[in-house]
């Protein structure tokens, strides 16, 4: 980081919970405003040409032989996965930006250490991290609405509650993975197994380019655990209005009950390794 935007309040007083929260977020932000151009592969370009290639290319494909309809209840594929490239684009963010920039923070550059000197605490690190990740999310998957508008990707103003599901899978997810880096104490070469075992398999088998319903029974199971799966069904009912009422709440709680309880265990972990 070039610098760490957090000044000690006024006479030594603690700045409240949300307070230092913000502090934290307007690091982040200081930093971001700065070094923005180093995101915008990650960001922006990489959902971009998941959009091409699959949206636009193999959705012509399967558009053309007439069975796509079968998959996506009538409407194009373009419009059908754009919603789930909203939430792969929001996982895959948090699962990066809370692996190797979080040990960073511990390990190299060692600024949590700095936050935590001042009258923040390591509860308030953890959720201005959060609290971040949700703001960056959301803009870039604002963004991403405009250029899958732009392909004709959107045909309903369900797309706007469709980015708030990706959000909400994309800060429940990044809870998880902070909770996991705040335990590693080596070069992070668990984060390879990670992307490779975790992040990648829950990206293609989670709903996003295919059915659930078209994996074997005995693989369902293990996609119906993946917050990009709850994520995507969300986006998907925002936009297709697909979905009874009890299926869309039983998604928002199983994320939010992922979201607390990995906010939970990364605040136990960052109090135990910042505290020593």
């Amino acid at each position: 980081m070039a610098d760490v935007a957090l000044a000690r309040p006024a006479a030594g007083r603690a700045p409240g919970r949300l307070g230092g929260a913000l502090l934290v977020v307007e690091h982040h932000w200081t930093w971001y405003r700065r070094n923005w151009r180093s995101t915008a592969v990650s960001s922006i370009l990489q959902p971009l040409l998941f959009l091409l290639a699959f949206g636009v290319g193999f959705g012509a494909l399967i558009d053309g032989t007439g069975r796509a309809a079968q998959a996506t209840g009538g409407v194009d594929y373009l419009v059908w996965l754009a919603p789930a490239l909203l939430c792969v684009s929001a996982v895959q963010t948090a699962v990066f930006d809370s692996t190797y920039p979080v040990l960073s923070g511990f390990k190299w550059q060692r600024h949590y250490l700095a936050m935590t000197a001042t009258p923040v605490s390591p509860a308030q690190v953890v959720a201005g991290h959060l609290s971040w990740l949700s703001v960056r999310i959301a803009g870039s998957g604002a963004i991403y609405v405009a250029v899958i508008a732009v392909f004709g990707g959107v045909r309903s103003p369900g797309i706007a509650a469709s980015l708030l599901a990706a959000v909400l899978a994309g800060a429940a997810t990044a809870a998880l993975v902070t909770a996991f880096t705040a335990g590693v104490s080596d070069e992070g070469t668990a984060f390879t197994v990670l992307f490779r075992l975790v992040l990648i398999p829950m990206t293609l088998f989670s709903g996003t380019f295919f059915p659930v319903a078209n994996l074997p029974a005995w693989v369902r199971p293990v996609s119906w655990c993946s917050p990009l799966w709850h994520g995507t069904e969300l986006a998907r009912a925002a936009v297709l209005g697909t979905g009874s009422a009890p299926a869309v709440l039983g998604h928002v709680a199983y994320l939010a009950v992922l979201l607390a309880a990995g906010t939970a265990v990364a605040v136990r972990r960052f109090r135990r390794r910042l505290h020593r």
